[in-house]
């Protein structure tokens, strides 16, 4: 498994890589205001769809049941069923194409009522919404191919293809002239880097053997097993939908640039996350539904206590380094260009209360696996629903009772993630199906030291940093020596406490 986690690392850290180049031109070219919250409310809009059609829904509905038909050497009735749903999800995507396009300012003032108070802003959002959604369409051929190719043991080509929409929006941003504003320019990057993941994915499928033919949707047993499972797992991964859709309504009440510091705060939250928390959770699922497939519990379970372990290990210090120095990563990392220093702080305070779930979002992926590896969708649904709930109710309190602006949208999520990792935990411990094993046990105290010791480190590097080069490059140099100070103390704590920690050779 570790060798399959840095592989799927490996390609997704490139992506976080081209990602914050990405991040930081937009924050240079659009700043936080008219231009930059008009974008990314018509960039986000065809991500909440992608939330229910994409890799949080496809794969455990889809990818179990294709795994385990190889598992078992039926490949050509593996390959009949994917083609199956891949009839029914372009059916489902050219309708969805056609009547967003249609009514896209309707659907824009429901996602931001409070543009509606500007009508230049709302226009050019229903302008640049148009532009980005059929992205969509294109990105979910990439998200079937890639749960196909996983299943194989693959995992290089779907950690690869996202660096592609980073590069498209790169170029189109550098030559932003060209365009009627740089948010002009950035909408039409999605859609062209959407077409290069599409090209590109086609290309990986098609080097394993691996096709996706269109034909006429039809309605067959395994069909059928399927949308049951993905009715069930859409309706659980509500969450995914409707707490980011309640960020972008609530923050178009708040002031101007609410919107952008909660995407600038997410991205920097998701850099751990995509990269080590969301990198296990891809190699979890596929390697579990074979392993059950199997009759092979024990195997399944080692599996899943290492990749819980692991998560813990990896995400943890981020948790800590978020809550003790977020203005010093953001100033750093954002406070360029039209991004100033007041920006960065309203992104700071989302940051450090984003942090607080970062290790509850690696860990429902891998405790979900539980359910998702034995073709059991209803009880993730239950327990998201129930978190999505709490998520609501938190944030509408931290909003609004108690003024905590975009920080208490974030700090809504983080809690609402945590309640969704209890809730699994309690129901698949009560059902005999998740084991909490001795490897687990014993790795959770070094990796909470190894965090402490990187978080302090993190901040006393701050400060030193912060000191030896005052003035304009303070912030940069505070974030650079924090991160040598932290990866240092972390790395000899891991060190020292290796045998207790699930590193495979490297615990020798």
């Amino acid at each position: 498994m570790l060798k399959k986690l840095l592989s799927v690392s490996g390609f997704t850290l490139a992506s976080r890589v081209t990602g914050f180049v990405r991040d930081a031109l937009l924050a240079w070219t659009l700043g936080a205001g008219l231009l930059s919250d008009a974008f990314f409310v018509a960039f986000l809009f065809p991500n909440y769809f992608r939330a229910i059609f994409g890799e949080g829904t496809l794969n455990p509905a889809f990818l179990p049941r294709y795994a385990a038909l190889r598992a078992k050497g039926e490949t050509e009735r593996a390959a009949k069923f994917a083609d199956g749903v891949f009839a029914w999800q372009m059916a489902a995507q050219i309708a969805l194409l056609v009547l967003a396009i249609i009514f896209m300012p309707q659907i824009m003032r429901f996602l931001a009522p409070g543009f509606a108070d500007n009508p230049a802003q709302f226009a050019m959002t229903v302008d640049l919404a148009r532009v980005t959604f059929p992205y969509l369409i294109l990105t979910l051929v990439a998200v079937q191919l890639s749960a196909m190719l996983n299943s194989i043991d693959r995992f290089w080509a779907g950690a690869a293809w996202s660096n592609l929409l980073n590069l498209s929006m790169i170029a189109t941003l550098l030559v932003w002239q060209w365009f009627p504003n740089a948010a002009y320019a950035a909408a039409w990057g999605v859609l062209a880097g959407g077409i290069l993941q599409l090209v590109f994915i086609l290309w990986a499928g098609a080097k394993e053997g691996l096709w996706l033919r269109l034909s006429w949707p039809r309605w067959t047993p395994e069909i059928k097993e399927f949308f049951v499972a993905f009715g069930a797992v859409t309706i659980g991964a509500a969450s995914v939908v409707i707490a980011p859709l309640l960020d972008t309504i609530l923050a178009s009440y708040l002031a101007t640039g609410s919107r952008t510091a909660l995407y600038y705060a997410d991205r920097i939250n998701q850099l751990p996350l995509g990269v080590l928390g969301i990198a296990l959770g891809t190699v979890l699922l596929p390697a579990m539904s074979t392993l059950l497939a199997k009759n092979d519990r024990a195997g399944s379970d080692a599996a899943q206590n290492r990749a819980a372990a692991m998560s813990l290990l990896l995400t943890l210090p981020f948790m800590f380094a978020f809550l003790l120095i977020p203005d010093t990563i953001m100033r750093a990392v954002f406070a360029h260009g039209a991004f100033d220093a007041g920006a960065a702080q309203l992104a700071a305070l989302a940051l450090a209360a984003y942090g607080i779930g970062l290790p509850a979002l690696a860990l429902v992926r891998i405790v979900a696996s539980t359910f998702y590896a034995r073709g059991e969708t209803v009880t993730p649904m239950r327990a998201t629903l129930i978190a999505l709930a709490s998520n609501i109710a938190l944030k509408f309190l931290l909003v609004w009772h108690f003024e905590m602006g975009v920080a208490g949208l974030a700090l809504g999520t983080a809690l609402g993630a945590w309640v969704n990792v209890g809730l699994l935990t309690w129901f698949g411990r009560s059902r005999a199906l998740l084991a909490i094993e001795t490897l687990f046990v014993r790795a959770l105290p070094p990796a909470l030291l190894a965090a402490v010791v990187a978080g302090g480190g993190a901040w006393l590097g701050a400060r030193l940093g912060e000191t030896l080069l005052p003035g304009a490059y303070a912030d940069e140099a505070g974030l650079l020596v924090a991160l040598i100070v932290a990866g240092l103390g972390y790395g000899v704590t891991i060190a020292l406490f290796r045998r207790r920690l699930p590193l495979g050779r490297f615990s020798q």
